[in-house]
């Protein structure tokens, strides 16, 4: 397989972020079609093409669609989120779509706004997004200059939607949904209590109204998926079992083209990093859904195939959020374990004891480790610590901060090993100083 380019096609013509360039490719096109087809038609499409998540749990995104109330049942506002907080080191393919192609997330968003019966949608970028957030902004004003957003859009009576860009302050855990509705509404950004112990968000989100939340990638596929048919859209990836659609990745670390690359899912991740011009050295790892998912080695490499499923059958790694960071023979893993530990605990809430106490423990040991002063049994207790913070926290920075760290453990043993007996890397050959 090659790049298929569906989302990104146009992304290198600055044309595409106009309104006038956008329509030249077809674009509007889709929401031209939403009065004929009718709400639950558009709902059921969702499910039927099969589109999940992109944001990296790949949940199918008719749970949420489906989850809506009905317009016969709608009692207040209903409003949409576009979570364009991306955090994920390594990840980097929504700021491309948002400064590139922002009419494909205004016109998606559009589109579900009709489907759902939504009323208002805040579109919430990362605070040093600047770009993007310029960019969306020049969209949504010509979309309403247009006649695009606000009312009876395309001249259909009653269908009233407003569009908003609101900005964050470059915290990763406003990623996280319900810490991202938190901070929309003023409040601090920390996570909520979720289902079964409170509602879902499409129940009670944000100013406790019904709330359909998707990433910017998720969006984007939505008039595609509305022009293609749900049939055909979901010809793409069909080699998998219940991947659909192309994804897009972020490919970085030792290669040589480092970029965003649009695939069909069910192609080998060796195919990928070739398309960013394969790896300089000898490749070591590869990380290849963000720093939360779990490294492999090259064998596993030549064994994945890029789906949600297929991914962690065939290498026992997900897709996660796409940044796949793939590293060469100079890499030592201790420091990147460091560096990502250190990430991680930065950016904790504060709010889960384990979160908060143990990411700053698995800093300390990794730093004691590094500075040449290693003890015996550091290994194993690193692992505790990690464990200990698996699956006890509100949302999944626990488990983005223990899943690397695991996986570095247990793919490279003897690398920690070699640094606690000599105080000094395997690789480098020398200690690290952090002071």
């Amino acid at each position: 397989m090659a790049e298929y380019k569906l989302l990104l096609e146009h992304s290198h013509d600055p044309a595409f972020r106009t309104l006038e360039g956008y329509k030249r490719t077809g674009g509007y096109t889709a929401l031209g079609k939403v009065a004929e087809l009718g709400k639950q038609a558009i709902v059921d499409s969702i499910k039927a093409c099969g589109l999940r998540g992109r944001g990296g749990a790949g949940a199918p995104a008719f749970l949420k669609w489906g989850g809506m109330p009905k317009p016969e049942a709608k009692k207040g506002p209903h409003y949409l989120i576009c979570n364009a907080d991306e955090g994920e080191p390594g990840t980097f393919k929504d700021k491309q779509l948002l400064e590139t192609c922002p009419f494909e997330l205004v016109e998606g968003m559009t589109i579900a706004a009709f489907a759902v019966s939504g009323d208002a949608g805040y579109i919430y970028i990362r605070g040093e997004f600047v770009d993007c957030a310029r960019a969306v902004r020049s969209a949504i004003d010509e979309a309403y200059a247009a006649g695009l957003l606000g009312k009876n859009i395309m001249g259909i009576e009653g269908f009233d939607f407003d569009l908003y860009v609101h900005m964050g302050a470059g915290s990763y855990e406003c990623g996280e949904e319900t810490a991202l509705m938190s901070s929309l509404m003023g409040e601090r950004g920390m996570p909520r209590l979720k289902f079964p112990h409170a509602p879902f968000p499409v129940v009670k989100g944000v100013w406790d109204k019904p709330t359909l939340v998707h990433n910017v990638e998720s969006y984007c596929n939505v008039p595609y998926i509305t022009n293609m048919g749900a049939e055909e859209w979901a010809k793409l990836g069909a080699s998998t079992k219940n991947s659909r659609g192309t994804k897009i990745f972020s490919v970085s670390g030792h290669v040589n083209k480092p970029g965003n690359y649009e695939v069909e899912f069910g192609t080998p991740l060796t195919e990928l990093i070739e398309l960013a011009g394969g790896v300089r050295g000898k490749i070591k790892a590869c990380i290849p859904g963000g720093s939360s998912m779990p490294i492999i080695k090259p064998d596993a490499v030549e064994k994945a195939i890029i789906g949600y499923e297929e991914m962690l059958a065939t290498a026992g790694t997900m897709v996660g959020s796409g940044g796949c960071m793939v590293l060469n023979d100079t890499t030592c893993i201790v420091t990147f374990a460091w560096r990502t530990a250190v990430f991680y605990a930065n950016e904790s809430c504060g709010k889960c004891t384990p979160c908060r106490e143990g990411t700053r423990w698995m800093v300390q040991i990794l730093e004691r480790i590094m500075m040449g002063g290693g003890r015996s049994g550091d290994a194993e207790l690193l692992a505790q610590v990690a464990g200990q913070i698996e699956g006890r926290s509100f949302c999944p920075l626990g488990d983005a901060a223990a899943w690397p760290i695991q996986g570095m453990l247990k793919q490279f043993p003897e690398e920690f090993a070699y640094f606690i007996e000599h105080g000094r890397s395997m690789v480098t050959g020398r200690e690290m100083a952090l002071a």
